[in-house]
């Protein structure tokens, strides 16, 4: 039984499924990170699955699964491998109390006079390449004295710091020349001369932090019915850091796009001393799946693909095609995509050591186009999950990605094991399809 497919003419963007749906969800929106999925898709597929009591996301980003599945009291564990997003979800997905939020306005307020101060301490502005170019010299000078205002004023490792230095991530990408008018991020024209409304000052500055502060404690506030679990490691190797069994999987792994979540996330880490070099931030990308950059990209060309990775024959014709010499750079891309599926085949041949029988697995993806040739993602996902073991194995279209009529959003689902007749995943796909 085929779950119903949406005609491409029927197929629309659907924002309310992205990132963009977040932005006004209290703890879902703190921070933005372009490649996110929204909490209205997560909450549809968790309506779906009544029986799942333990939600898992091996590529978890900012904890939007586990935070969704927290509010409804279930048990949400991520499993992720950059360690920003290891803090940050792990803040996001806290109970505080109120007297942290009081203490936390409180030190807010000590936090932006020491700032304003004459004597202000001033910290050393993070070793980014052409800072300049991401801060002008007065918003500069002002989060170099807001941070170290905020490490005088709280104590290491506490509630009230976290939450201030979230309102902190807030402020510094808005005062920043970043643009994020494309689907990672791009610079704003510096080449013009800035009009009277836009000169900023202390003063100005420190009423944006103190705003940002307020939206992160609004959020904070309202506390979620569980605590959710982020846990630190590699989703190549999920068995190695999960020791328990989850009955519902629901993730978005990076796309095969070579959009890197280190670009987009490069201030925060540099700023909150994550990385501290160009190189440490191509390592990161390396160790991850999806994006490269820096180092990552250079490290393509001596890179071998092993002989114990599946490989579909739709990824085999895919790589030849992008491999082509006539292709510029085609021989890089190609090994970047086989890489990437062979980094996932490692992905999907252990995860089912962690899920629990009948666990049900929803994978949202999106496909690619290379020098004109479309990458059938979804095709090679439902191909690597039933090689795997899982079965009703299906692919939901969920969305149109952008202009180009090819590129689209899919959710490809199964079960681990045999499932029953009327299954939860079939009465999931319907609800999901239909919306």
């Amino acid at each position: 039984m085929s779950a119903h497919t949406p005609s491409i003419s029927e197929t629309r963007q659907n924002a309310h499924l992205t990132f963009k749906q977040n932005q006004h969800q209290g703890r879902h929106g703190w921070l933005r990170l372009t490649p996110a999925y929204s909490v209205t898709l997560v909450s549809q597929v968790l309506a779906g699955a009544k029986y799942a009591a333990k939600v898992l996301d091996p590529f978890s980003g900012t904890g939007t699964t586990a935070l969704c599945a927290a509010y409804l009291g279930l048990s949400g564990t991520g499993l992720e491998i950059n360690p920003f997003l290891v803090w940050f979800s792990t803040v996001k997905g806290r109970r505080f109390k109120p007297t942290v939020i009081s203490r936390a306005r409180e030190l807010a307020s000590k936090t932006v006079s020491l700032s304003l101060s004459d004597h202000s301490p001033k910290c050393e502005p993070p070793p980014i390449h052409n800072i300049n170019r991401w801060w002008n010299s007065p918003e500069l000078g002002f989060l170099c004295k807001l941070k170290s205002a905020i490490h005088s004023t709280t104590d290491e490792a506490s509630d009230e710091r976290d939450l201030l230095l979230v309102a902190f991530c807030r402020t510094l990408i808005k005062l920043s020349n970043a643009a994020f008018n494309h689907q990672s991020m791009s610079f704003k024209d510096k080449d013009r001369t800035p009009s009277l409304f836009e000169l900023s000052s202390d003063s100005s500055n420190a009423k944006l932090f103190l705003n940002e502060v307020r939206a992160v404690l609004s959020g904070a506030s309202d506390n979620p019915l569980t605590v959710s679990d982020i846990v630190a490691g590699d989703a190549r190797h999920p068995a190695q850091f999960l020791d328990d069994k989850y009955d519902i999987l629901i993730t978005s792994p990076p796309y095969p796009n070579r959009i890197s979540y280190i670009r987009e996330l490069r201030p925060y880490m540099y700023w909150l001393g994550y990385l501290s070099s160009g190189r440490d931030a191509g390592e990161y990308d390396w160790q991850a799946i999806g994006g490269t950059w820096g180092i990552a990209t250079s490290r393509l060309s001596e890179w071998k693909p092993s002989h114990d990775s599946y490989k579909p024959t739709s990824l085999k014709c895919a790589v030849d095609e992008i491999s082509r010499p006539i292709n510029r750079n085609g021989e890089v891309l190609g090994r970047y995509v086989a890489k990437y599926f062979e980094d996932i085949w490692h992905h999907i041949s252990d995860i089912v050591n962690v899920l629990s029988k009948n666990a049900e697995v929803h994978y949202i993806v999106g496909n690619s186009t290379f020098y004109g040739t479309l990458l059938p993602v979804e095709e090679i996902y439902k191909d690597m999950l039933e090689k795997a073991g899982f079965h009703d194995v299906q692919i939901i279209r969920l969305r149109k990605r952008n202009s180009k009529t090819e590129l689209f959003e899919f959710d490809v689902t199964g079960r681990k094991d045999q499932p029953k007749r009327n299954s939860t995943v079939r009465e999931t796909r319907r609800r999901v399809s239909s919306r």
